[in-house]
Parts: C-alpha cells; structure tokens; sequence
C-alpha cells in the first residue's frame, strides 16, 4: 500500500521560507503605488506654480494643455487636491496653491532638477533627461536621491 503524502505540510513550509522575500516584495509593490498616487498631485502642483510664476495664473484650461488631460479631468483632480489641502480655487478664478501646495511643488521640482542633472552628468541628451527625469523623480527614494545627487555633485565642475 502506498504511503500518504502530506502534502499540505510542505506547501506550507514553502509558503513559510517564502514569507519574508514575500513581505519584502509586497513592501516594494506597496511603495510603488503610493509613488504614483504621489505623482499625480506632484504633476499639477508643479504646473499649477510654473503657471503663476509664468504667466501670473493657473487656469484649468492651461493646466489641461500642459499635462495633456481634458478639462473635466483637471476639474476633478484639482477638487481632490483642494481636499488635500493642496490648492484653493474661487468660482470663475484661478488655481492657487495653498502652503502645502506651494512645499510639494518646491519639493517636486527641486527632485526632478536632481535627477535631471545626474542623467546629464552620465551623458544623456537634454530632452531625453527632461522627459525620463518626469517619470524617475516621482519613484526615487529619498537615498538614491541623496545619492544622484552626491555623484552629480562630485562630476560637476
């Protein structure tokens, strides 16, 4: 008579060996969306400032234009923004940022400035490190920021 397999036991004891490489990617999965839930609010409140600065005002329409979304689409972001406590708005008026908005916007560019230099110190092309640095600046942790910066800076003149 053949003898029972417990198979059970040894899915588990798998299960068990994987657990903390499983937390550890869970972990990584987890910080990648918080980035791009970040991402979006980071975007308009960069543009939101680059437009007053620019030209004195934000308007949905020219937020629109610069992102590249419908205006129904910046109307619903900049509401969930205002509930963030990013933005004010006032009917008929412009976009402004609130304290907040203005510290993330700062914040927002003053990553996307770091990596952009770090891929100029390496050699790429100006426009391709503006467009790759829109994707990188949002997923970077606060240590490979440091670090981009620390080689920028020691490459650099």
């Amino acid at each position: 008579m053949p003898r029972p397999t417990n198979r059970a036991s040894s899915t588990d004891a798998r299960r068990r060996s994987a657990a903390p490489d499983a937390g550890r990617q869970a972990d990584r999965h987890r910080r990648t969306r918080d980035a791009h839930a970040r991402e979006l609010a980071e975007d308009y409140v960069e543009v939101v400032a680059e437009l007053i600065e620019r030209t004195g005002e934000a308007r949905a329409v020219d937020i629109a234009r610069h992102i590249g979304v419908t205006h129904v689409t910046v109307i619903k972001t900049i509401e969930r923004l205002q509930r963030d406590g990013l933005v004010t708005t006032r009917p008929y008026r412009s976009i402004f940022l609130t304290d907040a908005g203005k510290r993330l916007a700062d914040a927002s560019r003053r990553r996307h400035q770091i990596v952009v230099n770090f891929l100029l110190s390496i050699g790429v092309s100006d426009a391709a490190a503006q467009a790759d640095a829109e994707g990188i600046e949002h997923h970077v942790s606060p240590e490979t920021l440091a670090a981009l910066e620390r080689v920028t800076r020691t490459r650099t003149p």
